[in-house]
């Protein structure tokens, strides 16, 4: 309680320091009413520490707003002159420049509480330099705690004491419809067997939490007539929309007398026929004092597959390792959740956030270009929404096929040319050792651009074909997908559907590419072999040369391809289910290797078959007879050629496009109500700064004033009467 004077504090304001200080905000500390008498008290020092603390070590909150434009707003809302300065008065504060407790028939002394977070001096009235240090308050990581300590510390001391705290507690609504013992041992143990003692912020953040367990257990006791630790289903209800109202959601509140009449699976919760006994009391409100951690449970046991729905013994083995949840709590938690869905004994992240009473919303680590909500929820997808998800799928697989066809299309050329390569050579034919040997050689007989012959008809013919795949395959596994769980048969199968719909437009670009690739081989200057050259000598049936073959390479990549990639992603996710845009990289990379790898020799007979035979060179009437007369004239390894060039072509491709695709999915935001890319969310609580306001006079702090005291009513409890009662 001792003070300092402000001419020994400002000259203890090293250089180090005037980064902090503005002169602006110097000339207020000189100025400050905070002490008439040439002096700073601790509660001034805290504010000042407050203001060091938010400067340094806040700003992922929200940044500082500057004095100098503080001023003016201040100015339009102070009405109150005392000795040429402007003061705010309680509703100026509160009702016009926060704009609470607007109605005309406000809680006079519910908006003089509120405003005295802001008014250190206590005296009523809120000067520009207290303003300026509530705004500071407002910024710091703390802000609900330290503004509650404000509005319970009446004589500005830095400290509580029982008197004080009693006066605020007592204008709060749970108090006035449930009474509470302040004589009882959980406020001597605060405050003292004398009740004199007084506390200081940290001993008051933990008795603001405390306070409101203890009055549920009062409330217990009072409603417990026959003192054998049950009460009523009725009184249950009584208490919880009173005492722990904080903490209920409307789903919660509506089913309080349903999920406390009797369990499920045979357990009966209730002492009696409409009884709650004390242990379901007890952990009925410990579990809705633990929605975060129940949250994290399931969001580690889904990896982020927010559909998902889990059975309870799946849910319980998950909480081995967090001792915090008991078996008890559990079984509420499924009544809760079969309560929503009769019949129906799974836990999903909807349900979750039916009973959690801090909103969750989920959310990218991307900022979204776009945000669309097509359907408000599930029940609302019509087969007209289905229609425009399939084609916005369509839409963003085809740019995302096209960038990754384009980053990898000369390792693709190069892996075409040494397929083709024969076991003999031919007058004027470039041979080469090895695939960078083949690199070496385009570059250099037919400069750079050779390594993007045909990548024209690629990018047109790619498009369509990695869109239909992605779609294809994407709606496949939504027809499996049963509570957020797809079999692995089903993943197959969508895979290989996929795979199998590409062909229509693969096989065509594929033979054009083809011959577009090995045109270059053979050095004929006055001959140019171009698109449309091979559109005519083909004919459409030509087009469609070696399908079979197309059929065996596709079908099996994808049907290798996809569950692989749909079980990588989970593998790389975050402790939060999340992929980063590095893990899908990864998990589509790496999902190509044996996908790739494995049906090259497909790859190798459908490549023989579309490539125009030269003189000499052997001919092939289907795929079973060009695998014999490769397997006789070129042998076994002949197969596999190309191997290391297609892995090196497909992994990266796939890579790119399956990384385009979900980023795609994540910057342009549309919800149709379907299912959406495992990892490309994340589930958290809604903050202070999604409740920011709007009003172009709430600056720096301000943005979360009104956010603040609705925080302090909804998370402590704290909901003070908005209305004058009216004597009648």
């Amino acid at each position: 309680h001792s003070s300092y004077s402000r001419t020994k504090f400002m000259e203890t304001l090293t250089p180090s320091s005037d980064n902090l200080f503005s002169n602006q905000r110097r000339r207020d500390l000189i100025g400050t009413k905070n002490d008439p008498f040439g002096s700073f008290s601790l509660p001034f020092f805290r504010r000042i520490d407050c203001n060091v603390e938010s400067a340094l070590a806040t700003r992922q909150a929200i940044p500082r707003a500057n004095p100098d434009h503080l001023r003016p707003i201040f100015d339009q809302y102070a009405s109150k002159v005392h000795d040429g300065k402007k003061y705010m008065t309680s509703e100026d504060f509160i009702r016009k420049y926060l704009g609470l407790y607007t109605e005309d028939n406000f809680n006079k002394e519910s908006v003089k509480i509120l405003a005295s977070a802001a008014d250190t001096t206590k005296d009523g009235d809120i000067s520009f330099e207290e303003f300026c240090a509530f705004e500071a308050i407002l910024c710091s990581p703390d802000a609900l705690y330290l503004t509650a300590f404000e509005i319970f510390d009446k004589n500005s001391s830095d400290s509580i004491t029982c008197d004080e705290f009693e006066q605020i507690i007592r204008h709060t609504q749970p108090l006035h419809d449930m009474p509470f013992d302040f004589d009882s041992d959980f406020i001597k143990r605060y405050f003292g067997k004398d009740k004199k003692r007084s506390i200081g912020y940290h001993a008051f953040c933990q008795l603001l939490h405390d306070f409101y367990e203890e009055q549920g257990v009062q409330a217990f006791k009072r409603y417990d007539n026959r003192g054998d630790g049950s009460i009523s289903s009725i009184d249950f209800q009584k208490i919880m929309t009173t005492v722990k109202g904080h903490l209920l959601t409307n789903f919660v509140r509506h089913n309080l007398i349903a999920v406390s009449g009797g369990g499920a699976s045979g357990h009966k919760f209730s002492f009696a026929h409409n009884q709650v006994t004390f242990p379901y009391y007890a952990a009925f409100n410990s579990l809705l004092g633990k929605m975060e951690l129940i949250k994290r449970v399931y969001v580690s046991l889904t990896r982020g597959n927010f559909d998902l729905e889990v059975t309870k013994e799946e849910f319980l083995q998950a909480t081995q390792s967090y001792a915090q949840i008991t078996p008890y709590e559990v079984e509420i938690l499924f009544h809760l959740s079969e309560l929503a869905h009769p019949g129906t004994k799974t836990l999903s992240l909807s349900d979750i956030e039916r009973i959690d009473p801090e909103r969750l919303k989920r959310t990218s680590h991307l900022n979204r270009i776009t945000n669309i909500k097509a359907v408000q929820s599930k029940d609302e997808r019509g087969f007209g929404t289905a229609v425009l998800e399939t084609a916005y799928r369509f839409a963003l697989g085809s740019i995302a096929g096209a960038c990754g066809a384009t980053a990898v299309y000369p390792i693709d050329l190069v892996k075409t040319r040494m397929q083709n390569q024969r076991g003999g050579s031919f007058v004027g034919e470039v041979m080469y050792k090895n695939s960078l040997d083949c690199f070496r050689k385009v570059v250099k007989f037919e400069g750079l651009l050779g390594l993007y012959r045909g990548l024209l008809p690629q990018i047109v013919g790619v498009a369509p074909e990695k869109a239909i795949k992605l779609t294809m395959n994407d709606f496949v596994r939504d027809k499996f997908n049963t509570g957020g769980h797809i079999p692995l048969y089903g993943e197959i199968l969508a895979g290989a559907a996929g795979g199998a719909s590409q062909v229509v437009f693969t096989n065509p670009l594929e033979i054009v590419k083809i011959r577009l690739q090995v045109a270059g081989e053979i050095q004929s200057p006055g001959h140019k072999i171009g698109v449309s050259s091979i559109i005519r000598e083909l004919g459409f049936i030509g087009l469609y040369k070696g399908a079979r073959a197309c059929f065996l390479r596709d079908v099996p990549f994808s049907a290798i391809y996809f569950p692989a990639y749909a079980h990588a992603k989970l593998a790389f996710a975050d402790d939060e289910g999340h992929n980063s845009p590095g893990s899908l990289f990864s998990a589509a990379f790496i999902s190509g290797v044996p996908a790739a790898g494995l049906v090259t020799p497909a790859d190798v007979i459908k490549t023989r078959l579309q490539v125009a035979a030269r003189a000499g060179q052997t001919t092939y009437s289907g795929v079973i007879d060009c695998a014999r007369k490769v397997y006789a004239e070129e042998g076994f390894k002949a197969f596999w050629k190309g191997t290391a060039a297609r892995v090196c072509r497909s992994s990266p491709q796939f890579g790119v496009t399956l990384l385009t695709y979900e980023v795609l999915q994540r910057l342009f935001y549309v919800d149709f109500g379907g299912t959406r890319p495992s990892g490309s969310e994340v589930s958290i609580h809604k903050t202070m700064l999604d409740e920011s306001s709007l009003n172009p006079d709430h600056i720096g702090g301000y943005r979360l004033a009104a956010a603040t005291f609705s925080g302090i009513e909804h998370k402590f409890g704290l909901f003070l009467p908005r209305f004058e009662v009216v004597k009648k």
